[in-house]
């Protein structure tokens, strides 16, 4: 069966027709699924252009950054690349002061010299990519039940990792793909020093703020540049002053041609996740559970960062980044429901559910493979309180307040101090992973927000969740604080070191056993991943029924559609999506065109706003409409563009291609039409908004006097 399986599904890429804007596809595949497409559509390049593993290709100039939160691109022979403002956004703050506001005025390096290194920053080359779906699986059997199937799938993968890294510095990993279905070994080559070059003030890379974001039409110049350094040898290194700049071995060249409706537009990124291939029993889950708890926790705990953030400039410089990250997927998470019910997605799917139960009902084979893949996924969500309780503990407490994370970072040094006679040399190494990054952690941290929202979270739990699943310290609260947890909050954050850095400091001096079993927040911390974990062994069953389910019901389905190509989900590896600028008609009666104008900022200005203030030089820029090269035929300057690429989470940062295989844009967000497109991509209505690169360049050159960066850079005329 498995055999077969494998046969369908690779035969099935082969043949039939899919819409050339839908599909993340493999590059190493381009050359047998889609090239013929593509230049049907107007590409001029060759597959082999796009990936190659024995000469330079197009891949080699795309970075994972922070293996797979965002991509970016070199766009120099001396490593210089660009990403997304937003995907910088977390070293725009940690740099930023009140005497050096970077988030509200920029930041540039002039010189080498200043440009700013970013411990924990990551940027990762794909090497190659292998299909090994026969040595993955060529032991597994049938007669395996789940746990076994997987155990000898990591075994045998494991085998396959070490051989292809063998002494080299390369990272190697197996991926699943079709829900382990198909199986691709990695390459990839990671480093570590990584340096901000430049990024816009917030007033230019986040107009529109929360307002316009998911949102056509946009202005938004949502860029940061940053630079690559190796070391003197050209291999990977840790920061140091005689680090060099990356020598690249293959860096995208930038057009200023522009863009037209219809042109040929190509993206090569990370994207992170998607479920295309998910049944109405998941996508009822996602909307009537994960959504809906992210959403009330979420709106709580951007009220109360809000309140802060609006206090000072220093509170606005510490929460920007974490209420950032927090909102967007907040505001996501409204759209996709919205989407997912104006699409009538789950009616569609349980109509294909209802054909593929036909289709296998009518064969006996078919039954004996297949039968029972959809009842395995139905059971799968049957206990849908427990799984509730799994979304509202992921974000009411462990991504809630800070507190508990940072404090359970102590439970190593818990468990060394409970034993007799613990070594010194084990004692300083745990008590490292508590102070690494120390100062970093309260440099944006504020004492009585975390208790705040400590506060409301836990009572969000409490009110929410079946009590089986309270963590155990719940129980006091209700006892001997009746209740009530802002009060528990101030005695909890009283009574505990990890909200303060002095205490901290001092209590891991001497650190003792029973100073951890009387802190409130460890213990607090302690329970409540005790909880989590005892949720986690009562759903296991539940979750293996449904990767059973979720294998069989889509190598089914590859069986049943033997006209259609099938693409993988995402799954935060390099894939190539191909299409058009377009136009789109979002509703009766309105048409968006394909391209804004940098007039949009004048149009949409609040002075003072904290979303639509324009800089003062940004103004007069404007206003003289001094765009020189990087002016359109007509004469304006091009803010954003939309096109019909196939993009998610991941994607952002990712390079625009036109035809030629040069620079065009960078892909920054999705519409608000098509939120629901990791689950079901809609061709009349999905988009993806991309910063015009002219508008980049013109923000570079004439808005920061920072030339020589354009300079650096392969100009297409």
């Amino acid at each position: 069966m498995r055999r077969l399986i494998y046969v369908l599904l690779f035969s099935t890429l082969l043949v039939g027709n899919t819409l050339a804007d839908e599909g993340m596809w493999l590059p190493s595949l381009v050359n047998k699924l889609n090239i013929s497409e593509m230049q049907k559509l107007g590409f001029q390049l060759s597959a082999e252009d796009i990936y190659h593993i024995n000469h330079t290709s197009i891949k080699d100039a795309i970075v994972a950054l922070d293996r797979g939160s965002c991509t970016a691109e070199l766009v120099s022979k001396e490593g210089l690349l660009l990403t997304n403002h937003h995907c910088g956004f977390d070293e725009i703050q940690s740099h930023s002061s009140i005497a050096n506001d970077y988030l509200q005025d920029g930041f540039w390096a002039m010189s080498r010299e200043e440009e700013l290194p970013n411990p924990g920053k990551s940027v990762s080359f794909l090497v190659r990519m292998e299909d090994v779906t026969d040595e993955v699986l060529a032991e597994v059997s049938q007669d395996m039940n789940e746990e076994e199937r997987n155990r000898e799938i990591q075994s045998v993968a494991r085998e396959l990792e070490k051989e292809a890294r063998g002494e080299s510095h390369y990272e190697t990993y197996v991926r699943s793909l079709f829900n382990s279905n198909q199986y691709f070994l990695f390459v990839t080559e990671t480093f570590n020093d990584v340096r901000l070059v430049g990024a816009p003030p917030q007033a230019l890379g986040k107009f529109g703020g929360d307002t316009d974001n998911w949102m056509w039409p946009r202005h938004t110049c949502d860029f940061t540049m940053f630079r690559i350094y190796t070391g003197p040898d050209g291999k990977p290194a840790e920061f140091s002053e005689e680090n060099i700049p990356y020598q690249a071995k293959h860096f995208l060249p930038v057009s200023l041609k522009g863009v037209q409706d219809g042109d040929f537009a190509m993206i090569l990124g990370y994207p992170g996740g998607t479920n295309r291939y998910e049944t109405s029993y998941g996508v009822q889950y996602i909307m009537n559970v994960t959504n809906p708890v992210r959403m009330e926790v979420r709106q709580e705990k951007l009220r109360i960062i809000d309140e802060y953030m609006g206090s000072s400039q220093k509170a606005r410089i510490q929460y920007a980044s974490k209420y950032a990250r927090s909102s967007n997927y907040y505001k996501y998470s409204i759209g996709q429901n919205k989407g997912l019910d104006n699409l009538n997605v789950v009616e569609r799917k349980i109509a294909l559910e209802q054909d593929f139960t036909r289709w296998v009902n009518a064969d006996l084979e078919r039954i004996a493979k297949y039968g029972k893949a959809l009842d395995y996924i139905r059971d799968a969500y049957s206990d849908v309180e427990l799984k509730r309780a799994q979304e509202y503990m992921a974000e009411a407490l462990l991504r809630g307040p800070e507190i508990f994370m940072f404090a359970y970072r102590a439970l190593p040094l818990y468990r060394l101090l409970s034993e007799d006679n613990p070594k010194p040399e084990f004692l300083e190494m745990v008590k490292s992973r508590v102070t690494n990054g120390i100062d970093l952690y309260f440099k944006d941290y504020d004492v009585q927000t975390d208790q705040k929202v400590a506060a409301e979270l836990m009572r969000l739990y409490a009110n929410n969740v079946d009590p089986q699943f309270h963590p155990q310290f719940f129980s006091t609260i209700q006892k001997k604080y009746k209740g009530d947890f802002e009060k528990y909050a101030r005695k909890m954050f009283k009574k505990s070191v990890f909200d303060d850095p002095d205490e901290l400091n001092d209590f891991l001096e001497k650190p003792t056993l029973k100073s951890l079993e009387k802190d409130m927040a460890f213990q607090a911390a302690h329970h409540i991943f005790d909880q989590f974990r005892e949720m986690n062994d009562l759903v296991k069953e539940m979750d293996d029924k449904l990767d059973l389910g979720n294998r069989l019901f889509l190598a089914g389905l590859i069986e049943m559609q033997d006209d259609k190509r099938f693409y993988p989900d995402a799954n935060s590896t390099l894939r190539l999506t191909y299409g058009q600028v377009l136009d789109y008609e979002p509703r009766d009666g309105v048409v968006y065109k394909y391209y804004t104008t940098a007039d949009g900022y004048l149009e949409k200005e609040i002075p003072g706003d904290d979303e639509f203030d324009v800089p003062e030089r940004m103004k007069k820029l404007l206003l003289a409409k001094d765009f020189g090269r990087y002016a359109s035929e007509k004469g304006e300057l091009h803010a954003c563009f939309i096109s019909n690429n196939d993009i998610t989470g991941g994607n952002s940062g990712s390079p625009v291609l036109n035809a030629s295989g040069e620079l065009i844009g960078i892909a920054f967000d999705g519409n608000w039409e098509a939120m629901s497109g990791d689950i079901a991509f809609e061709p009349e209505l999905q988009r993806c908004i991309n910063v015009d690169i002219r508008f980049v360049l013109w923000v570079i050159d004439k808005y920061a006097g920072a030339s020589h960066l354009v300079d650096e850079m392969e100009i297409i005329q």
